[in-house]
Formats: structure tokens, sequence, C-alpha cells
């Protein structure tokens, strides 16, 4: 039987300006949906395991819009709850070379804001699931939504179900105190930590002080102390960091660290040309789960996040839909982008 994958948050409609415009330029949007944990799961369906999105729309056309997005990429959408006031939209306008990208949220009030742990039948979101994945991006919406994942994460540990987060601090959602004293009691019930070394940093109080993101440097030996430290607070069974250099918002490096408690691994680099960066932590992390849920060592597991998040820089939109193969070959080594006939 094909593992189980559950993720819980909130699916948004994207509208980004098209060929790199500004947003005072363009007259028009290209419209697409995502949201972090909708993402994972469609990529894990990607991946030919069930992918399980649990979330909250209005129970308007937008939002079975929404939902239609995620099922056409095989998601099961069956346990996502109707109602509430509406589908939280955010803006994108796409950098380039000096010019970062920008995003606008306009996701007050969505439904996912305002619901409640009671919506949802636990026993039969988690009957026969492998994996629960979150971020914190969901808690990060409201009271409300803080406490529906918190009960998230508490059923899935309750029936055995292996849980993750990926930090995903939001700043234009919330303050870095109510970030950490959320998150500090989120990962109480989390095996798999997810995140980059900001998100450290600002989601539970862990400090580098050798790595400066906004100058694209990073000090491994530094972030190493940071995971030895999340792995003394929490326990977490594996610590997982995206690294990403950023020469500027056309050109990255993109590797990735991880850590069990015993052994350091740092994936292979990637030199990246972007397209659309929007989503690549997802594909991390999507790839990463993929990897242990199927049974990879570590190493391997983080070796294929790595290359599928690689992959999804070069792909329009939200979801990552680079398959399993492309992955695969691009860990084995074929990165020479010459047409495949």
């Amino acid at each position: 039987m094909s593992k189980k994958v559950v993720t819980l948050g909130e699916i948004m409609m994207r509208l980004s300006t098209p060929d790199f415009k500004r947003f005072v330029q363009s007259d028009s949007f290209d419209v697409t949906y995502g949201g972090g944990e909708a993402n994972v799961a469609a990529a894990i369906c990607n991946y030919g395991l069930n992918g399980t999105f649990v979330s909250k729309v209005p129970d308007t056309a937008v939002g079975q819009a929404a939902i239609n997005h995620l099922r056409r990429y095989g998601v099961d959408t069956k346990f996502v709850a109707r109602g509430g006031n509406r589908l939280g939209i955010y803006f994108l306008e796409t950098g380039a070379s000096m010019r970062a990208s920008q995003v606008i949220y306009d996701r007050a009030d969505a439904s996912i804001a305002e619901c409640d742990a009671s919506e949802f039948d636990w026993d039969a979101i988690f009957e026969g699931a492998d994996w629960f994945h979150t971020t914190g991006i969901t808690p990060a919406l409201s009271d409300r939504a803080a406490a529906l994942t918190l009960a998230a994460l508490k059923a899935a540990k309750e029936r055995g179900v292996t849980t993750s987060i990926d930090l995903n601090y939001r700043k234009k959602l919330w303050s870095k105190e109510k970030a950490q004293k959320v998150m500090t009691e989120l990962c109480q019930y989390v095996d798999v930590c997810i995140g980059n070394e900001e998100d450290a940093e600002i989601s539970l109080g862990f400090h580098n002080s050798k790595t400066d993101v906004t100058k694209g440097e990073l000090n491994l030996d530094g972030f190493k102390d940071i995971c030895k430290q999340m792995k003394a607070k929490f326990n977490f069974k594996y610590i997982a960091s995206t690294l990403r250099e950023s020469y500027s918002a056309s050109d990255n490096g993109w590797s990735a660290l991880v850590y069990d408690g015993n052994e350091f691994h740092h994936t292979k680099e990637y030199k990246v040309r972007i397209v659309d960066r929007v989503g690549s932590g997802d594909s991390f992390a999507s790839g990463f789960i993929f990897g242990l849920v199927t049974g990879k060592s570590m190493k391997d597991a983080a070796e294929f996040g790595v290359a599928a998040s690689a992959l999804k820089h070069t792909i329009p939109g939200d979801l990552n839909h680079a398959t399993r193969s492309e992955v695969e070959g691009l860990v084995g080594g074929d990165g020479s982008g010459r047409v495949v006939r």
C-alpha cells in the first residue's frame, strides 16, 4: 500500500505579475494556487505516494477552484472543510538580478484562520497515515489557527504518526516574540524539524552569529552548533536546513545540511538560475519526507530533497512538477539540461 502523508495548512490564490513586471507596470496577473503544506501534498502525490491535504476554504466557486487545482495533481482533499469568509490571496512580483522579489499578503479573515479543531475527524484523517507535516505559517495566521495546528500535532502523535514541521517564519504575519512562544510549544510534538538558519534563530531563539543571510554567506560550523542546541532542547529525530547562498535574485547556490544527533551531512550544492523560487523550501521538505517515509537513509533523503528543490527553482508557480525520475537523474549527476529526445 502507498505511504500516506497528511499535511495541514492554508491554500491561497496566487496573483503574480507576468514577464518580471513590477506591480505598478502590470495590467494583468497570472492566477494559480498554493501554500506551504498544499505544495508538499502535491509533490508527495507527484512522487507516487498518497498526499492528503487538510484545510478549510470558503464554500464558494473560488474555494472550489483551489480544491480543483490540488485534485488535478492527485491530492486527497476530502478532509478540506467548507465555510468561513474567504480564500486568502497573495500577490507576487518576481525579481531579477539585484532586484528582489516582493510579496504582498491579502489573507486576513481567511477561512483557515477562523477554523476550529472540532471541525475535523482526526481518527479518519490519520487512519493509515505514515507522516504528518505542517509549517510555522499556519499558526501565524491567528490564535485559532495556532490551536488547530497544536491539536493536529497532538492527534498525530497520539496515533503513532511521524510528525514534521517547517519553521517558515513570516515577519508579515506575526512578531518574533509571538513566534517563539507558539513554535516552542508546537515543537514539543515534532519528530523532524526543517528550516533555515534564519528560521531557527527567529522562531526558536537559536543564534548563529557567524552567518549573515543578507550577504549570502554561510558558516556551516556555526549552524552545526545550532542543530546541536535544537537536538538538546527538543530531541528531534532529524534536523534539516536548506542553505541558500544568494548571489542575486536570479542566481543562488542551493544545498542542505541534515543532522540526526550523531552525524551531519552536507549535500551536493547546486548553482541555480531562478525562474521562480516560491515553494523551493516546500519542495525540499516534500523530497526529504518522501525519502524518509520510503526508507531512504538520512543522507539519501536529503540528496533527493535538495535535487528536487533545485529543479523547482526552474518551474513557475508554487508547485514542484519535477518527476521522481527527473529528481533521481539529477541526484545521479545528470544536470546538463540537454534536450531529452
